[in-house]
């Protein structure tokens, strides 16, 4: 009989999960959401949330998932801790898993910052599960499975279907997590948004294509938010609202022209009118809201992976 649980000692990146690995987390997210899931913590598990970066989706949403499970959450205000001090973030790790924090959900601006609390010395000996909650520009595997929910909800399945993903890609953890994960999983990518924002490392998962020609012939839009606080001053000096939503944004004309069963996928904030028509962002086809909802799920079935990774609560 094949296991239906998928087990890991941390959650960082979606780059070395397999199809098997998504697919069970997939289902038990779904179990999750159904209220079937057969879960219970027989042993009291710790966790402590570290956001660096600003956050409410993400936050809120580990934490009702947390909640949920029936973890109990340990607060940290990162303004307020000993690395105004000093301390580095390994010896931060450190403390509260010594106080007995068991897992560590964390979003930092620096890309892969994870790496020095998971690759460790002989000499160290930090006992925490990490959950990244996205690292600069780099991974979001959270927002990953929440999306990749989304779009087997709304499909049943991967294999063939075409997305664009359109926006402000260079500065975007949700494009490369997400790109990484759908081509593994047989989607048929698609890149649009300014041009100088699109570069080789794109170029490996699907080809720049104008928004025009691509909004009425693929399955899922997957719109970026332009990320005004990763842009440099001048770069940002020159950015006209108005001009990005006439080429780039989904405006009333482009939603009209999609498949009845297209949908339109945003990670959010939203930056209403630039990405998105203000007046669509709840329209049927756009999925802005259900991913939220899903955020939480998905977040319950990432935190089961690592819980019965590292055998916490009295999972096996």
């Amino acid at each position: 009989m094949t296991d239906e649980f998928v087990r890991l000692p941390h959650f960082v990146s979606v780059k070395d999960l397999t199809v098997d690995q998504v697919m069970k987390i997939i289902h038990r997210a779904q179990a999750f959401k159904r209220g079937t899931a057969d879960f219970y913590l027989r042993q009291p598990v710790y966790a402590v949330n570290m956001f660096f970066e600003n956050s409410t989706r993400t936050r809120s949403s580990f934490e009702m998932a947390e909640r949920r499970l029936g973890i109990q959450t340990i607060p940290f205000f990162p303004q307020a801790s000993s690395m105004k001090k000093g301390e580095t973030l390994y010896d931060t790790l450190l403390t509260l898993g010594a106080v007995g924090c068991n897992l560590a959900v964390i979003r930092h601006s620096e890309n892969e910052y994870y790496n020095q609390l998971i690759n460790l010395r002989p000499d160290q000996h930090l006992n925490v599960g990490i959950l990244n909650a996205g690292d600069g520009s780099g991974q979001h595997p959270s927002q990953c499975m929440l999306d990749m929910l989304t779009i087997y909800e709304q499909f049943g399945h991967f294999d063939g279907l075409k997305v664009a993903i359109i926006g402000d890609l260079t500065n975007s953890r949700v494009a490369r997590s997400d790109m990484q994960m759908l081509k593994t999983l047989g989607a048929t990518l698609y890149f649009a948004g300014p041009e100088n924002w699109f570069s080789d490392e794109f170029k490996a998962y699907g080809e720049y294509c104008d928004v025009d020609d691509l909004v009425d012939m693929v399955d899922v839009v997957m719109l970026l938010r332009v990320q005004h606080e990763r842009h440099t001053a001048g770069e940002d000096d020159q950015f006209d609202a108005a001009a990005y939503h006439k080429q780039y944004g989904i405006n009333q004309e482009r939603y009209d022209r999609m498949k009845d069963q297209t949908i339109i996928m945003h990670p959010g904030p939203i930056n209403r009118d630039v990405e998105f028509t203000s007046a669509l962002v709840e329209a049927p086809k756009s999925r802005f809201v259900n991913q939220m909802q899903n955020g939480v799920f998905a977040r319950m079935a990432m935190l089961e992976a690592v819980l019965r990774g590292r055998q916490l609560g009295g999972l096996e």
